[in-house]
């Protein structure tokens, strides 16, 4: 079918998610540290385009989300993605940095080249090793008198020098300015968790196991994720000191994790999709990206997610199943507030606060577990959304197709 979604009147071809596969996501220094995230984001493609059934010859399109290069191989990502995957060396690939929302937004800029009729087969999505973030020296050309200056890139990561903020201080100021308390925020992240805990055999089918390294005592490969606490309480939430602000509520407790993994999916266009008999999950509503205080940036979620329903002609109260990605619980609450969120229908399975959030790769894993569960409960639209550092927020609408 054509759509006029996305394309202010014209009429454009749909972009279909024919499916997609992830890695479990590791802790940070955890099982998956020694593994890069070209390695990661190998065998989640491999996994992609096996579980779709569309052969790596097909693939004209590579798109990877990446924030942190980290690894020899690092600026090369998406390139070495594609090809250790086994696409064509002919294919193009990119790799694209929209910092918390990369893996979304490599969705979006495949969508753009498959309805501009430049590809119809792409793979797209994220990989991140944030455990193998390095430390480095800024000296090239000589130190001069005194040490030279040790830069972490991790912590620059999470750091935005536009507004002398750390990423848990954007929580902070919105926890202030929404008057979210400590409470409701480990009550938040204790859902995560339970929910996470109850959803283990549902994400089990997004997730390929990962061959872990030899290392003496430990287990040859990761199969579920890592991150998750299912044994934690509201007590030991509690009891987990603020530790990004003096007088603070924001917590290693009720803030996502520091993670590596990666998550991977093929679009095609609708005609090629028809054409060589692929059944997809779903297909590509809407999408939008917006700006906000830096300061406040996990608020992108709001004015992203009106953008994005405004142009597929849907409301909030249409949507069967809301992921908001959970950078902080303080972060979600606020964004819960402003868009009237029903509980009942967002993160369903648990979010970011327990599954992990590596960078590069949530925005992928979003759309992935929100058009499975979909397609589980017999609903129709979805809406994906992620806060970006910075002051952005992305989101996509998605429709999910009835298995047959």
């Amino acid at each position: 079918m054509e759509s006029t979604a996305q394309g202010e009147g014209i009429c454009v071809e749909d972009v279909l998610i024919l499916g997609g596969a992830r890695t479990p996501f590791g802790t940070f220094g955890g099982a998956l540290r020694d593994i890069s995230a070209v390695d990661l984001g190998v065998a989640a493609a491999r996994a992609a385009l096996e579980r779709t059934g569309v052969p790596a010859a097909a693939v004209d399109e590579v798109v990877v989300g990446n924030v942190i290069h980290t690894g020899k191989d690092g600026p090369y990502l998406a390139r070495h993605i594609a090809l250790y995957a086994g696409v064509p060396v002919e294919t193009p690939a990119l790799t694209v940095n929209r910092l918390c929302g990369s893996g979304l937004q490599a969705a979006v800029s495949a969508a753009h080249t498959i309805r501009a009729g430049e590809a119809s087969v792409a793979l797209v999505g994220g990989a991140e090793s944030m455990s193998q973030a390095p430390y480095h020296l800024r000296g090239r050309f000589g130190a001069g008198i005194g040490a030279p200056e040790l830069g972490d890139a991790l912590w620059e990561t999470l750091t935005d020098s536009y507004c002398g903020c750390g990423m848990a201080i954007t929580a902070e100021n919105l926890a202030e300015r929404y008057g979210i308390s400590r409470e409701e925020q480990d009550r938040f992240a204790l859902l995560s968790q339970q929910r996470a805990a109850a959803a283990r055999e549902r994400l089990a089918e997004e997730i390929v196991p990962v061959e872990l390294p030899p290392r003496r005592g430990a287990p040859s490969r990761l199969e579920q994720d890592e991150h998750p606490r299912p044994d934690t309480t509201y007590e030991a939430l509690a009891r987990l000191p603020a530790r990004f602000k003096e007088g603070g509520t924001v917590t290693a407790g009720n803030a996502s994790g520091i993670n590596d993994g990666a998550a991977m999916l093929v679009l095609a266009s609708e005609r090629r999709a028809g054409a060589e008999g692929w059944r997809p999950l779903g297909r590509l509503v809407s999408w939008a990206v917006a700006g906000v205080d830096p300061r406040y940036m996990g608020m992108g979620p709001v004015p992203a997610s009106r953008k994005a329903l405004e142009r597929a002609g849907l409301t909030l109260e249409e949507m069967d199943l809301v992921e908001v990605n959970e950078a902080f619980a303080a972060q979600y609450l606020a964004v819960e507030k402003e868009l009237e969120l029903d509980r009942e229908r967002t993160n369903v399975n648990g979010g970011a606060i327990a599954l992990g959030h590596p960078v590069g790769a949530s925005g992928a894993r979003l759309l992935l577990t929100l058009l499975l569960e979909l397609r589980r409960r017999g609903g129709r639209y979805g809406l994906a959304t992620l806060c970006i550092g910075g002051g952005q927020g992305i989101a996509a609408v998605v429709e999910a197709f009835p298995a047959s």
